[in-house]
């Protein structure tokens, strides 16, 4: 579990622990004003339901169909009971909180028809409050209370439902792009090879005229030409969908991220770039590909501090290389923030990851445990570009 999975999981214990506070407030608060206005062991029961709900919900995320389901179910119960006993009516307080909670949960995050069934369960919930509260003249009290909770979790999860399928649209589209982008630059590529393999071919007419017995170098090289096209082709044929879009796109690589570097340092924190040797003639031999999402890993990065960093006082860019893989890191010190740590989850890191895992790669990004923020990405080097 990385730092970032280990900080959400805190922050849902943290808000569970909050939970099951005010349902304890609200059970307790229930129970003495019926004690004090009913007397005797009438708050006994509801106080024993609501807990049960209560415990159901903070219990939600295990299973959130069947939590809502037998929430539900307990408060149906509970209002019968209710009714047959002469007891208070049923859902109090706190177990009324508890079902907004089940419902809200459920409408936000399950698939639609099963949401909506949930919905419905906690509206008959509330009309059966009312129902049993008969022959009373009026509303009663206990289902204006139960409608407003139930309403309260529907608005809220309705919203926060629309915000993330908005998010995962925009994430979605920039998925898109990305694809698009690597796939203009893949053809790119392609377009190159295919030239050489022309090239090669009419070559290879002239010397079969003139110098037949060097033919089979030429033949050889217009195969080699031919299975690095198709090698890239196989590589990314998962992004070209787009078949109309094809237009060229530059590629920028390793000599162009000094220049970025340098760009960045002007004004912003200190860059320190690390390299392969320049004696290393390996990353000369990366694909194309490879080389260009080194430097959009980059890219994206440092734009990320500019924008939600600008506290950093130093960054470091570090790439590396083994035999089967190339390595890109860029770390910065500034202090965390919970705010920063959510803007540092924008968009931008979609379309990073996206590129990196259709070469069959993995980007992890989040905070370090020594503070600051990590963006590390590795691509492996397929294996015809090994030396």
């Amino acid at each position: 579990m990385n730092v970032r999975d280990r900080q959400a999981q805190r922050a849902r214990i943290a808000a569970d622990v909050g939970l099951g506070a005010v349902f304890a407030v609200a059970l307790v608060g229930a129970a003495v004003a019926v004690a004090t206005t009913w007397g005797g062991g009438y708050w006994q029961f509801g106080c024993a339901a609501g807990a049960v709900v209560c415990v159901t919900a903070l219990l939600r995320r295990r299973h959130r169909t069947w939590a809502a389901v037998a929430g539900l179910a307990v408060a149906g119960v509970a209002i019968l009971v209710a009714r047959l006993a002469e007891l208070p009516a049923e859902p109090g307080p706190a177990m009324a909180l508890a079902l907004s909670v089940l419902v809200g949960s459920a409408v936000r995050a399950l698939p639609a028809r099963v949401a909506g069934v949930v919905a419905a369960g906690g509206f008959a919930v509330v009309a059966g409050s009312g129902v049993a509260a008969l022959p009373a003249p009026g509303v009663p009290a206990v289902t204006v209370l139960n409608l407003t909770a139930w309403l309260a979790a529907l608005a809220v999860a309705l919203l926060l439902r629309r915000i993330a399928a908005r998010r995962r649209a925009i994430a979605e589209n920039v998925r898109r792009d990305e694809r698009l982008d690597l796939a203009r630059e893949l053809h790119d590529v392609v377009a190159h090879h295919i030239t050489g393999i022309v090239v090669q071919a009419q070559a290879a007419q002239l010397v079969a005229r003139k110098h037949p017995d060097r033919l089979d170098g030429s033949l050889a090289g217009i195969e080699a030409a031919g299975s690095d096209a198709l090698a890239a082709m196989r590589r990314v044929v998962g992004l070209l969908r787009d078949t109309d879009d094809v237009a060229p796109a530059m590629s920028p690589g390793l000599e162009q991220l000094s220049d970025l570097v340098r760009r960045f340092g002007g004004h912003g924190p200190d860059v320190r770039l690390h390299l392969p040797d320049d004696d290393d003639d390996d990353a000369a031999a990366w694909p194309p590909e490879v080389t260009s999402t080194v430097y959009r890993v980059v890219q994206e990065s440092l734009t990320n501090i500019s924008r939600h960093a600008r506290h950093a006082h130093a960054v470091t860019v570090g790439i590396s290389q083994d035999r089967d893989a190339v390595t890109v890191e860029v770390t910065d010190d500034a202090a965390p923030a919970s705010a920063r740590r959510n803007l540092r989850r924008g968009y931008g890191l979609v379309g990073m990851r996206e590129r990196v895992e259709a070469l069959g790669g993995a980007l992890h990004a989040g905070p370090q445990e020594a503070g600051g923020w990590s963006v590390r990405a590795t691509m492996p080097i397929p294996a015809g570009e090994r030396r």
